[in-house]
């Protein structure tokens, strides 16, 4: 039984729990969602449940489960839809647009038609249930979670209704792991340890969606960018900078205006009419450097790298710290070659992913993203160079024996893609980076190169990112670190602890000695004990720390402790040396 169908079936349990509590209430939509499920309600004519009432809806779902024996399903005309609904205008709206559409209407029924009739519920619905639900579903695999606003449509200008959210999983040890799992997740959210670790700001006078880092939080970021600088420089990338604000001519030619219009940020100027955008992307503007002089064969491949900041018009409510932005940068990339050339290319950009995410002790597996057939108009470029770019995808991926799901109807408008999903120290995915094969936007630009045989071709395009986007890649790692970075990523590398006020000379020269070798160290200053210090020191997850007392005076000598350990008294020559190379390893 596909767990979306159990889900399905407990959204119209749901809907059945509180239809008897709440008489008043109009059940609008309720699907399956990742973990669960949830429906909407307008409960506007009587009283609203909180979250202080999930407890007895819950209870009542449970007791209504066991006579919910099997659905039946029955085909309806608009007509019969609208005389059985006739008192909900939400399910009215739903019956008027599935008549427009000429789709068949269907009304889904469980529960017995017995007795009160409070257990018998039916649903307009598409179907996709458990077809027994008393046998499929266990009592205590399901709980209610949370209450929340929800516009009907999920547009803004419509009524706000009552959304209740329940997770549901196959059994209790799997939804107890969920739970457990969201707990840690809290404790890690990036959000909080950003805070407390001072690495950046958000400001409602600055913008929703648009961070501030930092030196502390920048330090971070720019160890985040030069690794991929030095990936990219490997790899052959030359990086270029382009402008953040673009005429709209550019994303019409692109396909991106037609395609992404309603996610780009408008830009007015005061002197020229033109409609302008600020860039939600930077291969349109790549396409330009290639095209501004003439190519050879011999030329390709030709790899462009691009670091600028990119803006998308994000609705509020889908913004969440920095793992979604308005403003953001992107380890872009860019590759224009020969189609004899695309395994090698995407190749090596897939070997430098993988020493990327393994260097970030991340683990990952990849999604293979195809185009939907049945939705035809939603892509760009020509069906049969289509299965051309998925077959070289997919033939790549099988060749390096790389782990891979496909994924029908998530491509790119103008290509397939090979999306990077990352796998967190506590087991949550997150898509991060991507590679798409783009045979579209060559044409659409009208970019050539000239071939052996003396005659014009177009080339190929590949877009990549290596780690995605820095800032959203921040907020990754910080929850995957619980906020403990490791040396190289650390914002600060050392902290010196001297042991009271007669120490702090000492001190000093040690953090001129750590400063000229590249090391990142701040003095802790001896105006509190030196236990309170230390356990600060430990709660701000600082890779190391050095205590100074007279021994390591009258030695030239540091003690050297880690995040859980005491190591041992060194030389100062020693302690540089040595995180000198741990930094360099990135271990």
């Amino acid at each position: 039984m596909p767990i979306e169908h159990i889900r399905h079936t407990l959204a119209h349990l749901l809907a059945a729990a509180i239809r008897e509590q709440y008489p008043h209430a109009k059940p609008t939509i309720g699907p399956a969602v990742d973990n669960g499920f949830y429906y909407d309600f307008d409960f506007s004519a009587g009283e609203i449940p909180g979250e202080q009432h999930l407890a007895k809806i819950e209870k009542a779902m449970r007791k209504i489960l066991p006579s919910w024996k099997e659905f039946s399903h029955k085909v309806v005309s608009p007509a019969e839809a609208r005389a059985f609904f006739a008192d909900n205008d939400y399910k009215l709206e739903l019956i008027d647009e599935l008549e427009k559409k000429g789709e068949t209407i269907t009304l889904y029924t469980c529960g017995p038609s017995t007795g009160s009739g409070q257990a018998h519920f039916t649903d307009l619905c598409r179907g996709g249930h458990s077809e027994h639900p008393s046998q499929d579903i266990a009592p205590d695999s399901f709980h209610l979670d949370r209450v929340a606003g929800a516009y009907w449509r999920g547009d803004e200008k419509n009524k706000m209704l009552t959304r209740i959210y329940g997770l549901a999983f196959a059994t209790k040890e799997e939804l107890d792991a969920y739970i457990a799992q969201r707990e840690e997740a809290k404790k890690r959210d990036h959000r909080k340890i950003a805070r407390e670790q001072d690495l950046l700001v958000f400001s409602d006078l600055v913008g929703s969606g648009m961070p501030m880092y930092t030196p502390r939080g920048n330090v971070v970021r720019n160890a985040i960018i030069n690794y991929s600088r030095e990936l990219n420089a490997q790899l052959g990338f030359g990086e270029v900078h382009t402008p953040n604000i673009n005429k709209a001519e550019l994303f019409k030619l692109s396909g991106h205006y037609d395609a992404y219009k309603e996610d780009m940020l408008s830009v007015r100027s005061q002197y020229v009419s033109d409609e302008m955008f600020l860039k939600p992307m930077n291969c349109p503007q790549h396409t330009q450097i290639y095209a501004s002089q003439m190519r050879s064969y011999r030329d390709l491949p030709i790899r462009y790298a691009d670091f600028a900041n990119l803006y998308r018009d994000e609705r509020p409510g889908e913004l969440s710290g920095l793992t979604r932005l308005r403003a953001f940068a992107q380890d872009d990339g860019h590759i224009f070659c020969r189609e004899d050339q695309i395994e090698q290319e995407i190749s090596a950009v897939l070997d430098a992913i993988q020493t990327a995410l393994s260097t970030y002790k991340i683990g990952f597996w990849m999604r293979l993203s195809l185009r939907d057939p049945n939705n035809a108009a939603k892509y760009l470029g020509d069906p049969t160079r289509w299965e051309t770019a998925q077959d070289i995808m997919r033939t790549l991926l099988q060749k390096k024996n790389i782990e891979f799901k496909e994924a029908i109807g998530e491509a790119a408008f103008y290509g397939p893609k090979i999306d990077i999903m990352a796998v967190d120290a506590i087991g949550r995915n997150w898509q991060i980076s991507t590679v798409q094969l783009d045979f579209v936007q060559p044409s659409r630009f009208k970019l050539e190169y000239i071939g052996e045989d003396g005659t014009p071709k177009t080339p190929v395009m590949i877009h990549r990112a290596l780690i995605g986007s820095p800032d959203r890649f921040l907020g990754v790692l910080i929850e995957h670190y619980a906020g403990a970075f490791p040396l190289w990523l650390s914002p600060m590398h050392v902290r010196i602890l001297p042991v009271s006020e007669k120490h702090s000379e000492y001190a000093g020269l040690v953090l001129r000695s750590l400063g000229e070798a590249g090391i990142r160290a701040e003095i802790a200053e001896a105006t509190e004990s030196l236990g309170k210090r230390i356990r600060e020191t430990k709660l701000q997850k600082a890779p190391y720390f050095l205590v100074l007392g007279d021994e390591e005076v009258s030695g030239n000598t540091a003690t050297l402790e880690g995040r859980t350990s005491k190591i041992g008294a060194f030389p100062i020559a020693e302690i540089v040396h040595r995180i000198q190379d741990e930094i360099r390893a990135r271990s």
